[in-house]
């Protein structure tokens, strides 16, 4: 039997990359800390704050489908 299983992921190393911003530029720049952005930078930590959330997607100008991505993986 097939099973599905849904994974959110962290695309914020990938948005930051392709910028060339460094999380200590932006937790200078937004007030959040380092732990938690180098957390959401290497997929680590099981949740992230809606404030956190709005507070990058203000500073980066993007939306949260562009720091999170959801993925369906078959399992068998």
């Amino acid at each position: 039997m097939l099973s599905v299983q849904t994974k959110v992921n962290s695309r914020f190393a990938t948005l930051l990359g392709e910028r060339r911003m460094k999380i200590s530029e932006v937790a200078r720049a937004t007030g959040i800390s380092r732990t938690t952005l180098t957390n959401l930078y290497y997929g680590k930590g099981e949740a992230v704050s809606f404030s956190v959330l709005g507070r990058l997607c203000g500073y980066l100008s993007c939306s949260v489908g562009d720091i999170l991505e959801v993925c369906q993986e078959v399992q068998k």
